[in-house]
């Protein structure tokens, strides 16, 4: 998988991607993340890339012309591998586990961060494929929304985490959030680890991860459970 981040502001990734899981996979070859600086493409002799909207509203807009050239020279580098342009973006489709599941089966991600009070709208209508967003509020740019993507994005792509089979014990993998985890010591301020953890049986264990991870997803997220619920009973579950 290949990450190019269209960005403004290049110095705010310094150091994000070279701690952990990502540095590793990027030092095995599995993700590759570039940047690149929109402000090169601009004709203006200041390199200026933004300008006031028509309509007389407040702030500034990213102009078309740098935003095309940069997009254009990055899709023509990628263009064997078919690369997606992504919009980091209010207006977008919320990023859940589905999403960034649609997302790790691609082979090139083109991830734009917009900045003042936005992009000109022909980007959106010419270049742009899809537009995400991390949340209902409102950042100074999409830089922070990109590293999160990046790296959810990572952890679902085979030979980033160290056992595949950890992703899918994660959060919102099936659909509920993942059941209570303990580890050493066994007793901790008073505190027992559950009893069937220790158990050996790996039938009961499995029996009662699935219980825990439903009853906190019950009551911490309703709205997961629901749409847990819906998915069962269309799969003929419950």
């Amino acid at each position: 998988m290949i990450f190019e981040i269209m960005t403004l502001f290049p110095k705010m990734f310094d150091g994000v991607f070279e701690e952990s899981i990502i540095k590793r996979a990027c030092e095995r070859g599995i993700i590759s993340i570039h940047l690149e600086n929109i402000r090169d493409y601009s004709d203006d002799p200041h390199k200026r890339v933004d300008d006031y909207p028509y309509g007389g509203d407040p702030g500034m807009l990213i102009k078309p012309e740098p935003l095309a050239k940069s997009i254009g020279a990055v899709k023509e580098k990628a263009s064997h591998l078919s690369p997606k342009v992504i919009f980091l973006s209010p207006h977008g489709e919320r990023l859940k586990h589905a999403v960034v599941d649609e997302l790790a089966r691609e082979q090139c991600l083109i991830l734009l961060c917009g900045r003042y009070k936005g992009i000109d709208n022909r980007i959106r209508d010419r270049y742009v494929d899809r537009e995400i967003s991390i949340g209902d509020y409102i950042l100074s740019g999409g830089e922070i929304a990109a590293m999160i993507l990046i790296d959810a994005v990572s952890r679902l792509i085979p030979g980033v985490l160290g056992n595949d089979e950890s992703a899918e014990r994660d959060s919102f993998f099936n659909g509920l959030l993942s059941p209570p985890q303990y580890t050493r010591p066994e007793v901790f301020e008073g505190l027992r680890v559950p009893e069937v953890l220790i158990s050996g049986h790996h039938k009961k264990i499995k029996e009662w991860q699935q219980q825990q991870a439903e009853e906190v997803t019950r009551r911490q997220r309703p709205d997961l459970w629901k749409e847990y619920q819906k998915l069962m009973k269309r799969k003929n579950i419950i």
